[in-house]
């Protein structure tokens, strides 16, 4: 592939600013807990790996960006891992959220951050992996680590790819960025936009199998997801669960529990934010009876309204509880978490306004199974809608479950592909 001058420069500034992030990174570290675990953590990962890896060694390398990468992808890695058996699995990450939660994953043999993304970064972490097959989830996708696996006719596939036409691959400045992109010998991409988009760069060999969440969560029901705390909390009665929530969507539902009479309801409340001082203040809100996870054992369950999570890793088995879920993130300008999680389950759904980066979002809310509302007297009425109406509950939750039955399927693409 010829490089013009132009693109060779992006590339230097490139790399430039990488060596520059590096830096800031490295300088912001004391003042910040979570880039501080990544700085900590990437200056390990060479002597984890020289420590774990043998030359001899045949290794797989599946890369994730963080924890909902992980999840995605871990129909695929659990298909490979079964297959490869011989093989050691190197599993990275780049965001402490993802390594901190799965450092301790069963589908792999080491668990390490990824490094920055330099030439000699990229050159002595695959000298150590020397992986016989990469795989990347969705769009961490970092151009020197790419380039030397080219480099070394390495093999790399992407998987549950979403591009859009915004991105630098797709525009005048993004030449030398998107070469990073050819070094995947195959894209499986969630949707048609990404494949036209990729045809547009002349990237070819593209499949479009959906998103490998949907095989993701279906499994969710072949799984036992009893708690048994939860069902003591909840007894017989309706269950409303709020799953990642963020201030403004945590407004909602202290005013809707503060000023309801609904007395044979219980809610479980499951912040993103688990601080103690946000957990403890959350629960000072409330006028009714609470009880957090960590007083579990030592407090009457059944008898507390409001069951709050200041713990992590049970949100999914808890959904399975509800009659009626929220998910946090779209009332403010966080970003979206799961919904399929609970629609998995068939439970309605309710989210804010800012949605639009999320097309499971808008299939959902387009086939019935979801509202998006933007303030309280919106969701007081939807909700209380949902409480009242069995019928219009049952149905709306089941919508949610029939879309994720037909949206399976990806990962048995992506194996055929690989011939397994």
């Amino acid at each position: 592939m010829y490089f013009s001058s132009k693109e060779t420069n992006l590339g230097f500034i490139y790399n430039i600013g990488i060596h520059l992030t590096g830096f800031g990174l490295r300088c912001a570290a004391p003042f910040n807990e979570k880039i501080k675990k990544g700085v900590v953590g990437r200056s390990h990962t060479f002597k984890i790996l020289e420590t774990v890896l043998n030359k001899s060694d045949k290794t797989l390398w599946f890369h994730c960006a963080s924890l909902g990468e992980y999840e995605q992808g871990l129909p695929v890695f659990e298909a490979l891992r079964k297959h490869y058996k011989n093989h050691k699995i190197v599993l990275s990450f780049f965001s402490p959220s993802g390594y901190e939660i799965r450092k301790n994953s069963p589908i792999a043999d080491v668990v390490v951050y990824l490094p920055i993304d330099t030439k000699k970064n990229a050159k002595r972490f695959l000298d150590s992996v020397n992986p016989e097959l990469a795989v990347f989830v969705k769009y961490d996708i970092w151009p020197n680590f790419l380039n030397e696996l080219k480099s070394r006719k390495g093999r790399a596939i992407l998987i549950s790819a979403s591009f859009r036409e915004n991105q630098s691959y797709f525009k005048f400045y993004g030449k030398s960025l998107r070469h990073a992109l050819f070094a995947f010998e195959h894209i499986f991409t969630q949707n048609e936009i990404s494949k036209k988009l990729l045809h547009s760069i002349n990237y070819n060999n593209v499949t479009v199998s959906g998103d490998t969440r949907f095989d993701r969560v279906f499994s969710q029901l072949e799984l036992n997801n009893s708690l048994d705390f939860i069902e003591i909390f909840k007894g017989n009665k309706l269950c409303i669960v709020a799953g990642s929530t963020w201030p403004e969507g945590e407004d909602l539902f202290i005013n809707y529990i503060n000023k309801s009479i609904k007395k044979d309801i219980k809610f479980i409340i499951a912040p993103h934010d688990i601080k103690e001082n946000n957990i403890l203040d959350l629960q000072k809100r409330l006028n009714t009876s609470s009880v957090l996870f960590s007083e579990k054992d030592d407090k009457p369950l059944e008898k507390a309204q409001v069951f709050i999570v200041n713990t992590i890793g049970i949100l999914t088995k808890i959904y399975s509880y509800g009659a009626i879920a929220y998910v946090g993130g779209a009332m403010g300008n966080t970003g979206l978490h799961n919904t399929l999680e609970p629609a998995v389950f068939g439970l309605p759904i309710i989210i804010g306004h800012n949605y639009s980066k999320f097309p499971e979002a808008k299939a959902l809310i387009e086939n019935g199974g979801m509202f998006s509302i933007s303030n309280q007297q919106e969701f007081d009425k939807i909700l209380n809608e949902l409480i009242e109406n069995q019928e219009k509950r049952l149905k709306t939750g089941s919508k949610n479950l029939d879309y994720i039955q037909k949206n399976r399927g990806a990962v048995i693409q992506i194996l055929d592909y690989l011939r397994i």
